[in-house]
C-alpha cells in the first residue's frame, strides 16, 4: 500500500493524543506535522503536553519530538507538508466549519472527529462497516468547494457507535421500526480523568450536552442515501436516547430496547450479529476488527473495564439479549469510545479513503 503523510489538527487533546499513539508505526500513514492552538505552537509536542497527557500510554518519542504548528495560522504550510490530515480541535462549531473547509479548500484532505460537518448535506459521516458507499458523495462536495483533491469526511458522534452497529445487520435483515437506547458514558468522552475531574466519583450525571439529540439524528444520515449532491437522512427507524456520565474512565455502554416490522428469533438475531461485517474486513484494513461484532453469552457482560479494548478497541460487544414486555428485544451493548468511538474510527475512515483512492 503506499504511504501517506499526515497531520493530526488538535495534536494537544484527549482524541489528538489518542491519534498520536494509534498512528505511530502506522503500516500506512506517517505522522510529519502536528497542530494546535497559538499558546502551543512553536513548542515541542512532548514539552506542549507535559503536565496534560491523559492517556496511560506514554507520547511516542518521534512525534513528540515534532514542533508544534499553529492550526489556523500555517494552513497553506501545513497542506504543503501531507496527504491529508486529521481534525480533533477544540473550538466553537462555526469556527470548526470554517477551519476544516479551509484546509480542504487548500487541497488538504480532512478526516474529522469534530462533531460541526456532521449535517453538511455533502459531507459523508460515515461508519465504514455500515454506510463505506456514501463517499462517493465527495466527487460533489469536491465540486462545491472547488477542489480536486480537498474535501471533508467526518465519523459519527462516539455515543451511537456501541449501538448502531448491533443495530445495523437487523435493520438490513428484518427492519427496526423503532429503538430506545440509554448510554452510560465514560468520562474520557468529555476529554477528561478521575483526576482531572473528582466531583464524577460516586456520581452519575444525567445530562451531557447534545448528546441525545446526536443520538438520535446521526443513525438517520448513516442509514441515508446519496441523491443528486447530498445525502438524504432515512425517516426510519425512530430512535430516542437517553445520555447519562458515569464514572468509567473509557468505554460508552448501551441499554438498547427494539422492535421490528417482521419480528426474528433470537437464534437469528445471534447468526445476524455473528456473520455481520463489511467493507473493512473485506480489504482487510489495518485497523479493523476481524469479528466486528462479539456475544458474550455470560449474564454480567460485557464490562467496561474487561471488554472495552476487544480486538484493539475496535470491536463491539454485546450481551445479554432476551425478549421484552414493550419492545420486540433488549441487549446491552459496549464500545470503547476514544478508539472505535473517536480517534480508531477516524483513522479506520481515513483507511477506507487511502484503500479507494481518495488521497491520490
Amino acid at each position: 500500500m503506499k504511504q501517506y503523510n499526515v497531520g493530526i489538527i488538535g495534536a494537544t487533546g484527549m482524541v489528538g493524543q489518542r491519534f498520536s499513539l494509534l498512528l505511530d508505526k502506522h503500516p500506512w500513514f506517517n505522522v510529519v506535522c502536528v497542530a494546535a492552538s497559538p499558546r502551543s505552537a512553536g513548542k515541542k509536542l512532548k514539552d506542549a503536553v507535559a503536565g496534560k497527557w491523559k492517556l496511560s500510554e506514554p507520547l511516542p518519542e518521534a512525534i513528540g519530538e515534532l514542533t508544534v504548528m499553529d492550526a489556523t495560522a500555517d494552513v497553506e504550510k501545513i497542506a504543503s507538508m501531507v496527504d491529508f490530515v486529521f481534525c480533533a480541535v477544540d473550538m466553537k462549531k462555526e469556527e470548526i466549519k470554517a477551519l476544516e473547509e479551509t484546509y480542504a479548500k487548500a487541497e488538504c484532505p480532512v478526516v474529522s472527529n469534530n462533531s460541526a460537518h456532521r449535517h453538511t448535506d455533502d459531507v459523508p459521516m460515515v461508519i465504514p462497516e455500515i454506510n463505506p458507499e456514501h463517499i462517493e458523495i465527495i466527487a460533489a462536495q469536491r465540486k462545491r468547494l472547488g477542489t480536486k483533491r480537498g474535501f471533508i469526511a467526518v465519523k459519527s458522534n462516539c455515543s451511537l457507535q456501541s449501538y448502531v452497529p448491533a443495530l445495523a445487520p437487523l435493520h438490513d435483515k428484518y427492519k427496526v421500526t423503532k429503538a430506545l437506547a440509554c448510554t452510560y458514558q465514560a468520562i474520557s468522552g468529555a476529554g477528561r480523568t478521575f483526576e482531572s475531574w473528582p466531583e464524577i466519583l460516586d456520581n452519575v450525571i444525567p445530562y451531557i450536552g447534545g448528546e441525545e439529540e446526536k443520538s438520535e439524528q446521526e443513525p438517520m444520515k448513516i442509514w441515508g442515501h446519496i441523491e443528486g449532491d447530498k445525502i438524504v437522512d432515512a425517516t426510519e427507524p425512530s430512535i430516542t436516547a437517553q445520555c447519562l456520565r458515569v464514572p468509567v474512565s473509557d468505554g460508552h455502554t448501551a441499554a438498547v430496547f427494539v422492535s421490528f416490522e417482521k419480528k426474528p428469533t433470537k437464534d437469528e438475531i445471534l447468526q445476524a450479529w455473528k456473520e455481520f461485517s463489511g467493507v473493512p474486513q473485506e480489504l482487510e484494513l489495518p485497523s479493523a476488527p476481524k469479528q466486528f461484532l462479539n456475544y458474550f453469552t455470560e449474564d454480567d457482560r460485557p464490562q467496561a473495564r474487561l471488554d472495552r479494548n476487544l480486538e484493539g478497541g475496535m470491536a463491539v460487544s454485546i450481551g445479554r439479549l432476551r425478549e421484552d414486555k414493550q419492545y420486540d428485544y433488549k441487549f446491552v451493548c459496549l464500545s470503547h469510545n476514544t478508539l472505535r468511538g473517536a480517534a480508531g474510527g477516524a483513522v479506520l475512515l481515513a483507511e477506507l479513503l487511502a484503500a479507494k483512492g481518495y488521497f491520490d
